[in-house]
């Protein structure tokens, strides 16, 4: 490399030579050596944005839908501390990210100087890994270690704070980079369970009458999709999905049963209520899927990656496996092999009559007329855009009520939904859409935000309309912050406070930020403002008029079984 080499040209040669396709940040004072190293680097896109918390939310979604991570980046100070909510999102739903902040210079780090804070204390708890770099020295050992983190075990986000004159400054002997670094060939690698364990757990299945698969996040982070269905269909045993699971595995396959959370749904309680075995896969047990830990269980067998998730709830009856998801599928079902054929038989009934509860299931959000006119119910409006929206679509729910109505979608494919659960962080579904198109720029997305959460995160309209592609955002908007205000109704003798707005017309909103935009009072406009969306290949937002006596927390389809 040639001798006049700064610390922020070494850091963008490294990202590249990592992998890293896309950076995502707003630039200050403390960027500019990386931000302006990035100009000769075409194969790394920069995609700025109007506030630091969307870029952490870009890089979160990013890493959820490729398995890789992209940058955030941001300034000292306020500009760093912006970024932490979206990190707190990936940390907690384990995307792998790469968080760069840039601080004041080396000698006057902690000092009074202009927007001065400890960035390493700050993301310490929100990251896998935090360290600060004031050496030239160091940057490249810091970037390895740090990619290495985000990517093996439960990947997730990492920081890494640069001293602004290591950046600025010329490397004196600055170290050789490879064009591939070599550790992206065996980060991807994960361990396999022992099979002795598998054959353990072959026997378990097998003695069963009525064992359930209840599959986390971890099967979306393995990509685990055809080996669970394929050891499911070996046993002929039902599938569902914690909430932060949601898309793992189609939910069109006939036996997947649904999502299973502290919001529903009637039949997966029923599925989970019924049986005599759970098979935990990438499922932490943790209290968004299990009720804050009410919900009663029968023996357990969890698998995971990491060992420490093993057995930190339901440890009484629970026994843990370490290993890959995905490759213990597959051995599973191949230890299982024949034998496998008998068992499956003898579940045959009980497994037809859940098929058939959940057509019923499926009935009861059928046809749901708004009870207020000139509105539309979220139920239909969820079931209509099932009928209009690309087969391969993404689907990005905010947090909040557009997660829980989106229950009610259907997924051919999996890898096709993301949304924020463990720290269920609103303003998510605007800035993981774009995300979605920077990754992948003629797959179509569907959105679901409901107008508080695009409240928190409007400016990033400019920024779509900048990024271009087939977005379709759909607002519900019921003026309010619709979840808290319906628990509040039915928890506190219908007295609210704090969750009511003014009406506000998004779609004019859109149309003063670039975007083309209307606003429906109908399910018929509805449908054909999203087909006509998706006909396109730009951004299009549709403001929906919602029907505020929908609740979610008393929808008949989610109120769970018994109740």
């Amino acid at each position: 490399m040639s001798k006049e080499t700064t610390g922020g040209q070494l850091v963008v040669r490294m990202l590249e030579s990592l992998g890293i396709t896309h950076v995502f940040g707003v630039v200050g004072g403390q960027t500019l050596a990386i931000t302006d190293a990035l100009i000769d680097h075409p194969t790394i896109r920069f995609v700025h944005t109007r506030h630091e918390g969307a870029a952490a939310v870009m890089a979160d979604a990013f890493g959820r839908l490729t398995g890789r991570p992209a940058v955030a980046i941001a300034t000292t100070g306020p500009g760093a501390t912006n970024l932490l909510t979206g990190v707190g999102g990936a940390l907690r739903d384990s995307s792998p990210a790469i968080i760069i902040t840039c601080n004041n210079n080396g000698e006057n780090i902690h000092k009074d100087d202009a927007q001065n804070a400890d960035h390493v204390q700050i993301f310490a708890p929100f990251t896998k890994y935090a360290r600060l770099v004031a050496h030239a020295s160091s940057l490249k050992q810091a970037m390895e270690e740090a990619y290495v983190n985000a990517m093996t075990g439960n990947p997730g986000p990492v920081h890494l704070d640069f001293a602004r004159d290591t950046l600025e400054g010329v490397v004196a002997q600055p170290p050789e980079i490879p064009d591939v670094h070599p550790v992206r060939s065996w980060v991807g690698e994960r361990p396999v369970a022992a099979p002795q364990a598998v054959a353990a757990v072959a026997e378990r299945l097998l003695a069963a009458e009525r064992p359930v698969i209840w599959v986390g996040n971890g099967a979306n982070r393995a990509r685990a999709s055809r080996d669970v269905l394929a050891l499911a269909e070996a046993l002929n045993a039902p599938v569902l999905t914690t909430f932060n699971g949601m898309g793992a595995v189609p939910t069109t396959h006939p036996l997947v049963f649904g999502a299973l959370s502290r919001m529903g749904t009637r039949l997966s309680t029923r599925v989970v209520a019924e049986s005599d075995l759970v098979l935990a896969l990438g499922n932490s047990l943790n209290a968004v899927s299990t009720s804050r830990w009410r919900l009663p269980l029968p023996e357990v067998v969890q698998v995971d990656v990491d060992p420490a998730m093993i057995g930190r709830y339901y440890a009484d009856t629970t026994t843990g496996v370490v290993g890959d998801l995905a490759a213990f599928s597959r051995d599973l079902t191949a230890e299982l092999g024949a034998r496998a054929a008998t068992a499956a038989e003898g579940r045959r009934e009980w497994v037809a009559g859940l098929q058939q509860a959940e057509k019923e299931w499926w009935e009861m959000s059928a046809g749901l007329a708004p009870e207020n006119p000139g509105t539309v119910s979220p139920a239909v409006v969820v079931r209509a855009l099932r009928e209009v929206t690309p087969r391969d679509a993404v689907l990005v729910p905010d947090a909040g009520n557009p997660g829980v109505w989106s229950f009610l979608w259907e997924m051919d494919e999996p890898g096709r939904y993301v949304k924020p659960v463990g720290f269920g962080n609103m303003g998510f579904a605007l800035p993981a859409s774009i995300a979605s198109v920077a990754a992948e720029p003629t797959r179509p997305v569907l959105a679901l935000i409901g107008d508080g959460s695009l409240g928190m995160s409007l400016g990033e309209l400019e920024t779509l309309a900048r990024q271009g592609g087939p977005v379709c955002l759909v607002v519900l908007n019921d003026a309010s912050y619709g979840n808290i205000r319906q628990e509040q109704e039915l928890h506190f003798e219908g007295r609210t406070i704090g969750v009511d707005f003014g009406d506000v017309d998004f779609a004019a909103v859109a149309r003063g930020m670039g975007i083309e935009a209307t606003r429906v009072t109908d399910v018929d406009g509805l449908v054909a403002a999203v087909r006509g969306a998706f006909a396109g290949d730009r951004p299009c937002l549709v403001d929906v008029v919602l029907d505020r006596a929908a609740s979610a927390w008393t929808y008949p389809a989610f109120v769970a079984h018994g109740k």
